[in-house]
């Protein structure tokens, strides 16, 4: 180096992802009007569950799980509130920029990792006209739903035994047979992009 020459500043590290409609989000300090939901769509229709450990010919996307996870709450509560319905299915919306970690991995992770996906959650929830945080009544609902719908991947997806899948994510929700056909035979990322987008219309007006 030459004398009396300063080495050149290190580079700032980047927190912010560039998504395909040009927002850039900022994953310490997410902003609300950096938020479309084109972008959680397509990113979420990406998204492999379980690791990608799951039968079919395509991917079982959290896309995907989003929407069985709000069937399951419709089934479960039928007269809940539309934005409730909302809420279910965005409550996987952060893994659109942060993607789906096996619980497993997320408790050897900690508290970081959580803390990221609370910020990424309430600025989406804002985006769309919800309440930052949840009430624990609405968490508790959607966490059922959630559990019903990782018992039926688990089964007829991911290879658990029923025995198993009891013990770590409840009972079976009971599902009509024709829905659990539908939403548990895996879609192309495509038609998961766009199923998830019509049920987000749908439940916006």
């Amino acid at each position: 180096m030459t004398a009396g020459k300063r080495p050149a500043p290190e580079p700032a590290t980047r927190v912010w992802q560039r998504m395909l409609s040009g927002r850039r989000l900022d994953l310490l300090d997410p902003s609300p009007l950096d938020i479309e939901i084109a972008d959680i769509a397509h990113g979420l229709a990406r998204v492999a569950r379980w690791n990608g450990q799951t039968s079919g010919a395509h991917i079982f996307s959290v896309a995907q799980h989003t929407l069985l996870v709000e069937a399951v709450l419709r089934e479960q509560t039928p007269r809940v509130d539309i934005r409730v319905r909302l809420a279910a299915l965005l409550h996987d919306a952060p893994e659109y920029v942060i993607g789906d970690m096996i619980s497993p991995f997320k408790a050897v992770l900690g508290g970081d990792y959580k803390a990221v996906e609370k910020r990424l959650l309430s600025a989406i929830h804002i985006r769309f006209g919800l309440p930052a945080v949840l009430s624990t009544e609405i968490t508790q609902q959607i966490k059922d739903a959630d559990r019903g719908a990782a018992y039926l991947e688990a089964t007829q997806l991911a290879g658990f035994a029923q025995a198993e899948a009891k013990r770590l994510f409840g009972r079976d929700p009971s599902l009509p047979a024709s829905t659990q056909t539908d939403y548990l035979t895996p879609w192309t990322a495509a038609k998961a992009e766009k199923r998830f987008l019509a049920r987000f219309a749908t439940l916006c007006i």
